[in-house]
């Protein structure tokens, strides 16, 4: 018996969010967002809530090809870790992924076991073919520059692990 719920995120929800990442930000663990970006991608989100209805974990579903998405701002309230709600929430991103057509998602993190219990790999370099990556290094989003290991992108990310399932 669980005693959290992983439900789609509302507006509401994306302060909470945004409280939760700064300790991690700050560690150096993810990328900080500033709470209008957070506002912005509510619909990617998804949120675990307890019985009071507080956010105790969230992740985000990010499309970024026809067949490609990405798993990202995976957090859990230190005190619900070794819980099941990272794993929750996980699992309901890849059944969002499916729904929308998706057939791999990459994520890129420092959690490489967690991951690879739900099935990712790490990856190497070419992971697209060269006319998607040439479609891809157009986009502004610095999760993309991420997947495509772009050199920009590496003070934000070194000791980060690129990782990738097949669905």
């Amino acid at each position: 018996m669980t005693d959290y719920t992983v439900r789609p995120a509302r507006a509401a929800d994306m302060e909470q969010v945004h409280r939760m990442l700064q300790p991690l930000v700050m560690r150096r663990i993810l990328l900080g967002k500033d709470l209008v970006v957070l506002y912005e991608a509510t619909q990617e989100f998804l949120v675990a809530v307890d019985d009071s209805g507080r956010v105790i974990g969230c992740g985000a579903l990010h499309v970024m090809w026809e067949d490609l998405g990405e798993v990202r701002t995976l957090l859990v309230a230190d005190e619900w870790l070794h819980r099941g709600v990272g794993r929750a929430i996980v699992e309901a991103l890849e059944g969002k992924a499916r729904e929308l057509g998706l057939t791999r998602l990459f994520c890129l993190t420092f959690e490489v076991d967690f991951f690879t219990r739900r099935g990712f790999s790490p990856i190497g370099e070419q992971v697209v073919s060269p006319d998607v990556y040439s479609q891809l290094v157009r986009s502004p989003d610095e999760g993309v520059a991420e997947f495509l290991d772009l050199a920009h992108v590496k003070p934000n990310t070194l000791g980060n692990t690129r990782m990738l399932k097949h669905l």
